[in-house]
């Protein structure tokens, strides 16, 4: 990575002041490398000189102007030349650099960006995580392909990713549910539509307890059955999981998701009795008022529930049970719940629970980044899909079905696609994929193109838009770069005609954005930020875009820079083709 290079290199200026004695003896501070904020102060910037001064008591700028000579001292062919700006040292990289970086790109293609940082280290990613008996609604999009985004990324670095898909179906909702199926269910209507059909029975169940409380305690009663292991209550339960994994199925289907495991709450029901007793021996839990629960020391967190007093079990002791599970059996150095910021508490409880029975390691050494040692527990509170009202409510009825945003996104792919006469010469098997591979393409990237933590408005124009910033931009773009290379009918791209003396701005933009792709997955991944990716595919999207406009390509000047520019080509193609496949967006043959 040019950032650790870069590092190396200041640190080592740094080292041969002190040794010329010009500074006092002092531990050098933390060295941070970033970009500037506008292209023309360099493509890298460092401001230790500020840190240095400041330890020092003397002025940033001379420091910087004392270090930026070492630098520039330095055998390197990494930097064309330093500048020092305000007290900013600025770094330009050389065409040597960027060349070396193309010719990579081009030979490790679909493992460019990738590392072994990862190596014998295992990721467990719990995400998705829907509900049964309930529509897989608008709502579980964000954990789903946020989820899957940062599996792929992690497995990019080279760790061991588990993806658990921990299903919603065990708790009290399904006892107010069966007492709904029981009262007001239509078996034809149930088989017919079944999903659909149970979610009406959920709404109408609490419809009728606002009027009536008393049902509450009804629904308990039959959830308390199902723990218990009644027989009649078990079958529909069954039934509800079955339904229900069927019509989820389709979803991921359509979404191009594949998670590794499928295992409920219902799963770790018969871990219960022995962590709840276990909590109680290491006195971690108490009897209270006929339940048990966990007080944290110094009360830094509310207490949380274990069992009720009625004797159900909570989602509590469930997460715990499935935390001990995961741990003996994966052993995972870091384990990330992409789950709604709404359970930002009840994830701080559950860790903390954790921590006190002491089912983790010894902490390791601070240095260790992605939890060596001890496992690491990482809550990536996503933000949430909202109407203009606020927030949709399944219990009221406001679900808004993934399945039918989904088939809307491809209905209106297809439109633009006819619209636009790009249709021509397509088979309708053709344009059906196509249209596919555009309509979840838009959906999925205008979702990861956002901060997690943001809340996002439900607006179909915004959502299904496929200009500008978007994945369909991308996928165009990708399928532009591929036209421009069949048309050259090459079979060999190489640098070797190519001395990189005369770069054209357009040419050199592309070279100064490239590269950075290794460095956004590492930082995608440390921030679990898949929209570091999308910024990136964009930028490079867009400079590619511009050279296309401006610079003849097949009909260049010279044969030289006709074969810089294919090359040019092939490598934004690859990184752009890397990018979509990270965010998990296919990237179409014709468009």
């Amino acid at each position: 990575m040019v950032k650790e290079e870069l590092e190396k290199l200041i640190k080592e200026s740094i080292q041969s002041l002190l040794k010329e004695r010009r500074f006092q003896e002092f531990k050098i501070p933390v060295i941070e490398v970033g970009y500037p904020r506008e292209e023309l102060y360099g493509d890298y910037t460092t401001n230790i000189a500020f840190k240095i001064g400041q330890i020092l008591q003397k002025e940033p700028g001379q420091i910087a102007k004392d270090l930026e000579v070492k630098i520039s001292n330095l055998k390197t062919n990494l930097i064309k030349r330093t500048e020092v700006k305000n007290g900013f040292i600025n770094f330009f990289l050389s065409p040597h650099f960027f060349l070396k970086e193309i010719d990579i790109i081009l030979k490790e293609k679909k493992k460019y960006g990738s590392s072994r940082i990862g190596k014998r280290k295992t990721v467990l990613i719990d995400y998705s995580s829907p509900n049964i008996a309930k529509p897989f609604g608008i709502g579980h999009l964000r954990s789903t392909i946020i989820g899957q985004a940062i599996y792929n990324i992690y497995k990019f670095l080279g760790f061991k990713c588990i993806g658990d898909n921990h299903l919603g179906d065990w708790g009290t909702q399904y006892g107010k549910l069966f007492y709904a199926i029981q009262k007001w269910g239509n078996k034809k209507k149930i088989e017919k539509e079944p999903i659909k059909e149970l979610n009406k029975l959920y709404v109408k169940f609490h419809q009728e307890a606002e009027k009536n409380p008393q049902l509450e305690e009804k629904g308990r009663k039959w959830f308390k059955k199902l723990e218990e292991g009644n027989k009649q209550v078990k079958r529909i339960w069954q039934k509800c999981v079955s339904w229900s994994l069927k019509e989820f199925e389709k979803i991921y289907q359509l979404l191009g998701i594949k998670i590794d495991y499928c295992l409920g709450e219902s799963f770790y029901q018969k871990m219960l009795k022995g962590v709840i007793k276990e909590a109680m021996k290491k006195k971690i839990a108490v009897k209270s008022q006929g339940a048990i629960i966990i007080k944290y020391p110094q009360e830094a967190l509310p207490p949380s529930m274990l069992l009720k007093s009625d004797g159900a079990t909570t989602y509590l002791a469930r997460d715990l049970a499935t935390i001990k599970y995961r741990l003996k059996r994966w052993k995972p150095s870091l384990i990330i719940y992409e789950v709604g910021v709404e359970q930002s508490l009840h994830l701080k409880q559950l860790f903390q629970a954790v921590e006190l029975l002491g089912w983790l390691n010894p902490a390791p050494e601070p240095s260790v980044r992605y939890g060596a040692g001890k496992t690491k527990f990482c809550h990536i509170g996503h933000g949430l899909y909202r109407s203009k009202q606020g927030k949709f409510s399944t219990r009221k009825g406001q679900t808004i079905f993934l399945e039918e945003v989904l088939e809307e996104a491809i209905k209106r792919a297809e439109e633009i696609i006819e619209k636009s006469g790009t249709s021509r010469g397509l088979s309708k098997k053709e344009k059906e994929e196509i249209s596919k591979m555009v309509g979840i393409g838009a959906i999925k990237y205008n979702d990861l193109s956002q901060y997690y933590s943001k809340d996002i408005i439900f607006d179909w124009e915004k959502i299904l838009n496929i200009k500008g910033n978007s994945g369909p931009y991308l996928q165009y773009t990708f399928v532009r770069t591929q036209s421009v290379l069949k048309k050259s009918n090459l079979r060999r791209l190489d640098l070797h005609h190519f001395n990189g003396r005369d770069f054209k701005k357009e040419e050199l933009d592309i070279l100064r954005t490239i590269y950075k792709f290794p460095e956004a997955v590492k930082e995608a991944a440390e921030k679990f930020s898949p929209n570091l990716i999308c910024n990136l595919a964009f930028d490079l999207a867009q400079k590619y875009n511009l050279f296309y406009e401006k610079l003849p390509i097949l009909k260049a000047p010279t044969e030289s820079k006709k074969q810089f520019r294919l090359v040019l080509t092939a490598s934004c193609s690859q990184v752009l083709e890397n990018c979509l496949a990270l965010l998990g967006i296919s990237v179409p043959p014709k468009m």
